[in-house]
């Protein structure tokens, strides 16, 4: 029962990443069509973030009244309702409406999961968690364009990924009854009187150290990916094309970090695996920072600075229990989403006007100094859990 339980979770995470790359895919040729402009996107891409950010505050609320098991559910049909609508929709404004529950459902399922894995489940489960986050992630764009280079259109693939999300869903409802079982040999701790407030939860000694450093990893995160391809043409002098196809090294280096990671986490600790992963990711970045001619050594060092990135956010959701709780977990994993999705939305923009106004060479700059705020506040957080054991 535990295992099967287990691939259910992997199978709903590969449920949250499926619709995470699918609008980036489709959007040169939604905007054309729909008559919007192509800056556009980012708007759409805000609502979501909105939505997801809202939904992550009141998860805990929320799950101790209905359950992980049915937030799980409930959200993933939230999402393939609001892919549908995507599929369906005719103009900008449609899309719009709809990116309100994407978001929603999204924000829910994240932060419901990643705390019911790191009560219930060792390190090495929550590193293979978003290891298929990734699998989810990859998959998408090669349904729409699939879709799309079959002549059926952008609609014909949010509709697909639709349909996957619906039969996600009704496994799902079906699998409930299994969440009801017992899933570790520690004491079940999701059961609690009353849940904490945000305004609580801040004032736990450390929990604003680790929203500065979710904030940071996200922002490095995702800088790095959005602006790889522009910094490859624009600063190493790549053609386009080639600079696209390598930018996906950097989460095929994540995800495949994130596996092998799978492996050592419960050896090391998670302590050590968000140490290792912070010093490798400076390293990987540091690399590109190099005054060589030559995109070869900064195509190195993106792909090890993805390689060190994969077991720091898991490390740190696993960790959470154990730094603050489990009492606490859920709210303050909730926060945690929060502030890794505030820091994915606003970061990245914000080197875009710096990279139009002054150079897109500052790119490894900008990310070296996300890595080291994260370092620092990570460590003094160790030095705060340290004390009060």
């Amino acid at each position: 029962m535990v295992s099967l339980l287990l691939a259910i979770i992997y199978i709903a995470f590969i449920s949250l990443g499926l619709p995470d790359s699918l609008l980036g895919s489709a959007w040169p040729v939604m905007y054309k069509e729909l008559n919007a402009s192509i800056s556009y996107a980012g708007i759409i891409s805000m609502i979501i973030s909105g939505g997801t950010i809202i939904s992550s505050l009141f998860s805990d609320k929320i799950t101790r009244k209905i359950g992980t098991e049915l937030v799980t559910a409930i959200s993933v049909l939230l999402t393939a309702g609001a892919l549908f609508g995507f599929s369906v929709s005719s103009s900008f404004i449609m899309l719009c409406i709809f990116a309100i529950p994407y978001g929603l459902g999204a924000g829910a399922i994240d932060a419901a999961l990643n705390n019911y894995v790191a009560l219930h489940y060792s390190s090495k489960h929550m590193s293979w968690l978003h290891c298929f986050w990734g699998v989810g992630a990859s998959i998408s764009p090669y349904i729409m364009g699939y879709a799309i280079g079959a002549g059926h259109g952008w609609r014909s693939g949010y509709g697909i990924v639709s349909g996957i999300q619906i039969v996600l869903t009704v496994i799902l409802f079906i699998s409930l009854p299994l969440w009801k079982q017992k899933t570790s040999t520690s004491p079940d701790s999701e059961d609690y009187e009353a849940p904490l407030s945000i305004r609580d939860a801040l004032k736990i000694k450390g929990v604003v150290l680790i929203l500065i450093a979710f904030f940071c990893y996200c922002a490095f995160e995702s800088t790095a990916g959005l602006w790889l391809s522009t910094y490859l043409v624009e600063d190493r002098g790549l053609n386009s094309q080639t600079a696209a196809t390598f930018a996906s090294l950097f989460y095929l280096g994540i995800t495949f970090g994130r596996f092998l990671c799978g492996f050592i986490t419960e050896k090391l600790g998670d302590k050590t695996m968000i140490r290792l992963g912070t010093i490798t990711a400076f390293a990987g970045i540091l690399l590109v920072i190099l005054p060589i001619n030559t995109y070869v050594i900064a195509l190195i060092g993106l792909m090890i600075a993805g390689i060190g990135a994969a077991p720091i956010y898991p490390s740190i959701i696993h960790s959470t229990p154990n730094n603050f709780g489990k009492e606490n977990s859920h709210a303050i994993i909730g926060i945690q989403m929060a502030s890794a999705y505030v820091g994915s939305t606003f970061m990245p923009p914000i080197f875009g006007f710096i990279a139009e106004n002054i150079s897109v060479a500052i790119y490894p700059f900008y990310l070296v100094f996300f890595v080291i705020l994260l370092i620092i506040m990570s460590e003094t957080l160790n030095k705060i859990v340290a004390n009060r054991a």
